[in-house]
Formats: C-alpha cells, sequence, structure tokens
C-alpha cells in the first residue's frame, strides 16, 4: 500500500466548505495541509496558511512559489459580485491564477478538485430539468463561471499527468462563520429572532416554494466525497453529484424546525429577508448579551440574501446522485437529522441561545 504523504492545498479555507475539508483531513492523519485565503489564519500543527489575493496573478505567483510539495489543489474559493454575468470574470480569474502558480513548482501534482454547484445546471435561472444529471451541465444560456472554470481545467489539463475533478453539491449545511451562503445560519438566527419577538416561525419564501423537493448536501459528507474524487481512479476527470441521498418539503421540514426552536409554527407569509431583518442588529446584539452568546458582528451571521434565494426556488431543486454511489462513494445523511446537528453546534458554539 501507497504509504506516502499527500499535500493539500485547500483554496477557500475559511469558507464553510473549506473548513470542514481542512477539518476532515486533519482526522484522516495522513495529509500536510495549507490553507489559503485572503484572511490567512493561525497555523495548528497540521495546517498551515497562508494569506494572499487570489485575484492579482503575482501575488498568487509569490505567495504560492515555495510550495512545491503540493499534491493536491482543493479549489474551494468564492467571490461574491452583483450579477450572475460579473461572477464570471473574478471566479474564473482566481481559479486560473492558482493553477498557473502551483502547476510549474510543484512537479508532483496529481489532481485539482474543482467545487461548483447546481448553476452548472441552470438552477440559479428558474425550473431545470430535474433530476439533474452530471451530462445535462452547461447546456444552458451563458455566462456562468462554473462552466468556464471546468473547460479551463479539463484544456489546461490535456496531456498532463495530473486530473481533475468537479464537485457538485446541492445547498451545503455548515456552521463556518461570515460565510455567505449558510442557510442553516439563516434559519437559525430567523427563529431567534422571531422568538425573542414572541411571533410564530413562518416560511417567509414565495408560497409555491414551500411545497416543491428540495435537496441538500452536509458539509461533513461533501468533504468525504471531494477527497474520495481526489483520490481514487474513478474520480479522475469526472463529475459528481454531491447531495445527502433524501429529498424533502419545506411544508414538512419548517414545522420541525419550529418544534426544535419550541416554537409555533405559523402559515408562511412572503417577506424579503434582506428587507425585514435590516434593522434587527440592536435586537441581535440584546440577544447576544442577555444569553452570554459570543460577540459575533450581526453582518458575520447575516446571509439573508442567500436565504431570500433559496425560499424563491418555486420549483423542484434536486439532481441525481447516484453517480458517485455507483462508482464507489456510498455515504449519505438523513437531512432533518443534519439541521438538528448544525443547530446544537451552532448553541455549542455559543451563536445562538
Amino acid at each position: 500500500m501507497d504509504t506516502k504523504r499527500n499535500t493539500a492545498l485547500v483554496v477557500g479555507a475559511n469558507g464553510v466548505i473549506g473548513t470542514n475539508l481542512i477539518n476532515y483531513l486533519e482526522q484522516l492523519g495522513n495529509w500536510d495541509i495549507i490553507g489559503l485565503s485572503r484572511r490567512g489564519g493561525p497555523d495548528n500543527g497540521q495546517t498551515r496558511y497562508v494569506g494572499v489575493d487570489l485575484l492579482d496573478a503575482e501575488d498568487t505567483r509569490k505567495q504560492l512559489a515555495a510550495l512545491t510539495t503540493v499534491t493536491h489543489v482543493f479549489y474551494a474559493a468564492y467571490q461574491d459580485r452583483g450579477s450572475w454575468a460579473e461572477l464570471v470574470a473574478p471566479n474564473v480569474a482566481m481559479l486560473v491564477n492558482v493553477v498557473n502558480a502551483i502547476e510549474p513548482v510543484a512537479p508532483n501534482l496529481q489532481h485539482v478538485s474543482l467545487m461548483q454547484g447546481y448553476k452548472v445546471y441552470g438552477a440559479h435561472l428558474g425550473p431545470f430539468k430535474t433530476p439533474a444529471r452530471e451530462t445535462d451541465g452547461g447546456m444552458h444560456m451563458p455566462p456562468e463561471f462554473n462552466v468556464d472554470q471546468q473547460k479551463f481545467l479539463e484544456e489546461k489539463q490535456r496531456g498532463k499527468q495530473w486530473t481533475w475533478s468537479a464537485i457538485r453539491p446541492s445547498v451545503v449545511g455548515g456552521t463556518a462563520v461570515g460565510n455567505p451562503m449558510n442557510l442553516a445560519m439563516v434559519i437559525a438566527v430567523y427563529a431567534t429572532i422571531s422568538k425573542k419577538l414572541g411571533i410564530p416561525l413562518r416560511f417567509p419564501g414565495k408560497p409555491g416554494a414551500y411545497d416543491k423537493l428540495m435537496e441538500m448536501t452536509d458539509a461533513g459528507l461533501l468533504a468525504k466525497a471531494t477527497v474520495w474524487a481526489a483520490t481514487s481512479p474513478q474520480g479522475a476527470n469526472q463529475a459528481f453529484n454531491i447531495n445527502n441521498g433524501d429529498l424533502f418539503r419545506w411544508n414538512d421540514m419548517w414545522p420541525k424546525i419550529a418544534r426544535y426552536f419550541d416554537m409555533e409554527v405559523a402559515a408562511p407569509l412572503p417577506m424579503p429577508l434582506q428587507t425585514v431583518m435590516a434593522d434587527k442588529e440592536e435586537l441581535w446584539k440584546a440577544i447576544q448579551e442577555e444569553k452570554g452568546l459570543d460577540p459575533y458582528s450581526y453582518r458575520e451571521l447575516s446571509s439573508w440574501g442567500f436565504g431570500d434565494f433559496v425560499f424563491s426556488w418555486d420549483y423542484d431543486f434536486f439532481a441525481d446522485g447516484s453517480k458517485a454511489r455507483r462508482m464507489g462513494f456510498h455515504e449519505y445523511v438523513d437531512t432533518e437529522q443534519m439541521f438538528y446537528d448544525l443547530f446544537d453546534e451552532l448553541r455549542k458554539k455559543k451563536i445562538i441561545p
């Protein structure tokens, strides 16, 4: 058996996906880990962090020049912008800068893993073919950065020793703070504030979204699948939908979430969270003080725009995850239990009471 240690370069190390990936790699014990992000981070003996501006090609080259032992790149960085079209340039540029910087200096590079999502299927635009299969990717009108990123990797890899994989999760369930796409945090903070105000927990999305089929991807499950695809021969130059393996509807899940928070549930009431939660910062500070919570800023804990986005899907939102399972990845997660576990973790971290 090959006992050589691998070196992982985790790009986007402080996001919900990157954080869970690093935690999983640390548990495995046979990885040296380097985390890349704008903020950097404190080294902990297993993982060292490098702060870098990935939009700056020269800075990226400079910061990555010494990373000669890297064997696997796990790319999960993301830059938010105002429109879908504006997302393309920065998000493609960051991937290009990383690969162009690491490939010449890391002679033992084996794999580049690209984190994507269902935008590949046009899921962000409106109703899309469900269940979406990996072969359905890139069939909608551009621009779309996930599609362009994969095209770059495919072309860059031709004739090379290293391989790539594209990982396509659904909405990711995790607890990382300061992440712009954290649905569990949205629900937990929204429920906490609703409870403080003495009002029932109402689903705030579009009326048609309440009974549509949904799925999610647990961040821990995603980490396992990502490493599996990056280290298994079956994962070479392949795309994989990665999801928990079950489906749900909000009209069934929402009352269960209300029960978790010991709240009454009432009929859905469409309301944009970005608007109705904009003035709740002082109330949140009062809750933090009263309950002895850690003093994270309201901004760090607010992903209201993402909540509005997810709760607006008045169409089925799921993909076929059987390809990964047919090829050897057999993990699954119960989504209802995932929500409870995430809320428990937010309580343990003193983010919510």
